[in-house]
């Protein structure tokens, strides 16, 4: 029977000793599609997500300041998404030639890559739980931002924090089928499932934290009688949305794997276990998307970005005219308040 596992970045474990076995499952087709489907798809979100978080950064360089709080989250969160991109590409590669990097770059990719998913869900946490203080108690200093300056270092350090393990236990290891082709992986059943759980047990609780901190903005608002436009609170919800729509099946789907190798009923037949395989590369790159659908949201649902987009774009794009010496000069006015 069967013995293996996923880990964070979706590479299977075979038992080499149950080949012989006439009920092993093979799994070769599962590994043809992930080594086809996963690095195209890898390589479209890695082109979105460094442009547009890119432009995320630039525009609140020029056209922003710090003084907002919502503006210091949308630039960490930014740079959150960048981290998490930048591990992308070395996934991808190991899809298809296997980890060629060594074990100092594979534990230093784990690292930033778990460091980007943690400190997303903690920002996202923060920011939503700034939205219930400006909009629940609207006479707190928290919009101010100048005595919470610190809090997204906070975030950064317990995301950090937690992606520690991501560097003790993952190291390069051999294929037990064919000691050529090595994998960076988890070096064990036990640090996978550690890992597993520790990222059940961060998205569940920031979900509920962030459900209360909606469940009473919505009641505040719907009790305020006064025609206000809360589009802070709505491209959040968006963000948070989305996020949870793409992170909840994929962490969904690795705590069933993880229910495979302790061998519990109905989870190791081969139908079953093949279909969680497929579930889990199609979960995985929802998930991984979500690093580049940030700026799409700062589009649609942020005017003033829309605005500082449309100047960006015109200064590209616009043809250098010197004729007309009574053309005023465009200067750049930096927005007091938050980008949106």
């Amino acid at each position: 029977m069967e013995t293996d596992d996923a880990n964070s970045n979706g590479t299977y474990d075979y038992d080499l000793d149950n080949i012989s076995d006439p009920n092993f499952c093979d799994k070769e087709t599962v590994a043809m599609v992930g080594s086809i489907a996963v690095p195209l798809f890898f390589s479209i979100v890695v082109v979105f997500s460094l442009v547009g978080n890119t432009l995320v950064l630039v525009i609140l360089g020029l056209y922003e300041t710090l003084r907002s709080l919502t503006n210091i989250f949308i630039l960490n969160l930014a740079v959150s998404d960048l981290m998490f991109t930048l591990g992308l590409p070395f996934w991808s590669c190991q899809y298809i030639w296997g980890w060629t990097f060594g074990d100092a770059v594979c534990k230093g990719v784990n690292f930033v890559f778990s460091a980007g998913y943690y400190s997303s869900i903690v920002l996202l946490m923060l920011m939503t739980i700034q939205r219930y203080i400006a909009v629940v108690h609207p006479l707190s200093d928290w919009e101010r931002g100048q005595r919470f300056a610190a809090v997204p270092i906070l975030a950064w350090g317990v995301s950090f924090a937690a992606a520690i393990p991501a560097v003790l236990y993952s190291e390069v290891m051999p294929d037990p089928g064919d000691s050529d082709m090595l994998y960076c992986e988890f070096n064990s059943t036990k640090a996978s499932f550690n890992t597993a759980y520790q990222q059940n047990i961060f998205f569940i609780a920031a979900f509920v934290v962030m459900d209360f901190c909606y469940v009473r903005i919505l009641q505040t608002i719907f009790k305020c009688r006064k025609n206000k436009r809360h589009r802070t609170i709505r491209l959040i919800f968006c963000i948070v949305a989305v996020f949870f729509v793409g992170w909840a099946p994929y962490n969904i789907v690795i705590f069933l794997h993880t229910l495979t190798e302790h061998q519990m009923e109905n989870f190791t037949v081969c139908d079953v276990s093949t279909h969680l395989d497929y579930a889990l590369y199609v979960c995985q790159l929802l998930a991984f998307s979500h690093c580049c659908l940030n700026p799409v949201f700062y589009v649609f649902v942020g005017v003033k970005f829309r605005n500082h987009l449309k100047m960006i774009l015109q200064r590209i794009f616009r043809k250098p005219s010197n004729t007309d010496p009574h053309r005023p000069r465009i200067t750049t006015i930096q927005s007091q308040g938050s980008m949106y």
